[in-house]
C-alpha cells in the first residue's frame, strides 16, 4: 500500500473531496506524524499501534563481505508496536489453499 492508495481510498469513501485534496490530507497526516517523531513524541493510533523513537545502544556489527568487526555507535530508531487487534491478525493461521491435481478444472 502506498500514499496514493491511501489517498484514493479516502477519495472513494468520502466522496466530497477531490483526489488532489485527499492526497494533500494524507501528506498532512504523515507530516504531522513525522514532526511528532522528530520531537520524540509517541504517536498512538488507536486500533492500529504506537510509533515511538528509541535510542539504540552502541554495539559491534560485522561486515558481511569481510567478516570484519565494525563498531556501530549510539543511534535513534523508530519502533512500531502493533495494537492487539493488529497483532491478533498476524497470529491467525493463513487460509488453506486448495491444490489442483492433473485433470481437475478451475
Amino acid at each position: 500500500m502506498t500514499k496514493v492508495d491511501l489517498a484514493r481510498a479516502i477519495y472513494e469513501r468520502h466522496g466530497g473531496i477531490s483526489i488532489r485534496e485527499a492526497s494533500r490530507l494524507v501528506d498532512i497526516i504523515f507530516d504531522r506524524i513525522r514532526q511528532a517523531l522528530v520531537e520524540r513524541e509517541e504517536v498512538h493510533l488507536v486500533g492500529f499501534g504506537t510509533l515511538s523513537v528509541v535510542e539504540r545502544k552502541p554495539k559491534i556489527g560485522r561486515n558481511l563481505n569481510t567478516g570484519e568487526a565494525v563498531p556501530i555507535g549510539v543511534h535513534r530508531a523508530v519502533v512500531f508496536r502493533p495494537a492487539r487487534a493488529i497483532k491478533s491478525l498476524s497470529e491467525e493461521e493463513p487460509p488453506q489453499t486448495q491444490q489442483l491435481t492433473a485433470g481437475q478444472g478451475m
